[in-house]
């Protein structure tokens, strides 16, 4: 299997993403990140995809007349370079349904928490992590997905056990997770890459050869 033209969607800082270029040079990921695209000016993943000689695009949804429009404006730099993978790496935006139509079975996110729980509609960021304390839950985790056309409704590739100490905020906690999700969304992707990985119905199989 040839190497293969990963497209990264992010909107904030980026340690995903650097963990993904990180095995990529490592030789860990069968793969070239091709483009990274972020829908706000400021988001320090684009500086961290320049350092690493990678093409770095801020897309300004006001410059599109609606949403549909910048979401097109999105796909057609992704079709122009060839992008096979596509990864949202904290992208905070849910993408519609049009993506999925372009990139069945080929759009990867991760998420902080095991779904099904504290997943859905508004359950991003900080937000998850104060859920999961308030709930009180002994254990929570990562969990990395294909992307269909729900919200955090897509088969799961991976997921990993994070454990909830009794004095945790939502900063400690969110810093642990982090720490997970920085080898697990790699792992998922390398297994992608590697032609491991079959969706049957909401199962992902994972080829143990």
């Amino acid at each position: 299997m040839s190497s293969v033209n990963i497209g990264v969607l992010i909107s904030g800082g980026g340690t995903n993403l650097q963990a993904i270029i990180d095995n990529v040079e490592k030789g860990n990921i069968d793969g070239e990140i091709k483009v990274v695209i972020s829908n706000r000016r400021d988001a320090y993943g684009l500086n961290r995809a320049r350092n690493a000689g990678i093409e770095a695009l801020y897309m300004d949804e006001g410059e599109y007349d609606t949403e549909e429009e910048f979401n097109r404006g999105i796909l057609k730099e992704l079709e122009n370079r060839d992008i096979e993978l596509l990864v949202l790496a904290g992208y905070m935006k849910v993408l519609p349904k049009e993506f999925v139509d372009r990139y069945p079975g080929r759009i990867i996110n991760v998420h902080p928490s095991l779904i099904p729980s504290f997943c859905g509609k508004g359950c991003y960021g900080d937000r998850v992590h104060r859920m999961a304390l308030d709930y009180g839950v002994k254990i929570t985790g990562v969990t990395v997905h294909f992307v269909d056309e729900g919200t955090d409704t897509g088969p799961i590739i991976l997921q990993r056990a994070v454990e909830v100490m009794d004095g945790d905020t939502v900063e400690t906690l969110k810093e642990r997770v982090l720490k997970v999700e920085h080898e697990a969304l790699p792992e998922a992707i390398s297994l992608y890459c590697q032609g491991r990985l079959t969706i049957e119905g909401r199962r992902v199989i994972i080829d143990q050869r």
